[in-house]
């Protein structure tokens, strides 16, 4: 993923403080979570279940063929913030971007943040569970 990327960016910003304010930042994500598109808004059933959450977390992904880009959505719930504050720094910094740029990011967002001593095990798993769905459902919608 190039260094201009957003994703790319959101992990600058997370390496450039300290490991508890790494925490605060992820639980500001949280708040930052974008409102789910009318769509989606009524019907959680339209929308994929990432099962490996432990909290109820759930995606959607969009695909613009003609300029070969993917929107991602998430809905979680706000009393799950640690869930909500990586959807939304995967959707910030995702959404929008190209099959490429989605099909070659390294799962292991957890250690790119720098959240590994912070956060537990099972939820770093979950993150890169949600960036697994999300690279498979483009690879599918690819072929």
């Amino acid at each position: 993923m190039t260094s201009g990327a957003p994703l790319a960016r959101i992990f600058e910003e997370f390496q450039s403080v300290g490991e508890q304010q790494r925490l605060m930042l992820l639980l500001d994500y949280a708040k930052r979570l974008p409102e789910l598109p009318e769509a989606y808004r009524d019907s959680l059933q339209d929308m994929n279940e990432v099962v490996e959450c432990q909290s109820p977390l759930f995606l959607a992904t969009e695909f613009d063929d003609a300029a070969r880009v993917a929107h991602i959505y998430f809905a979680a719930p706000p009393e799950a913030p640690t869930t909500r504050g990586f959807a939304s720094i995967l959707q910030h910094g995702l959404s929008g971007q190209g099959y490429e740029a989605i099909l070659g990011l390294n799962a292991d967002v957890g250690s790119h943040l720098g959240l590994a001593r912070v956060i537990t095990p099972l939820r770093l798993r979950a993150v890169n569970a949600m960036v697994g769905r999300i690279s498979r459902s483009v690879l599918d919608h690819v072929g």
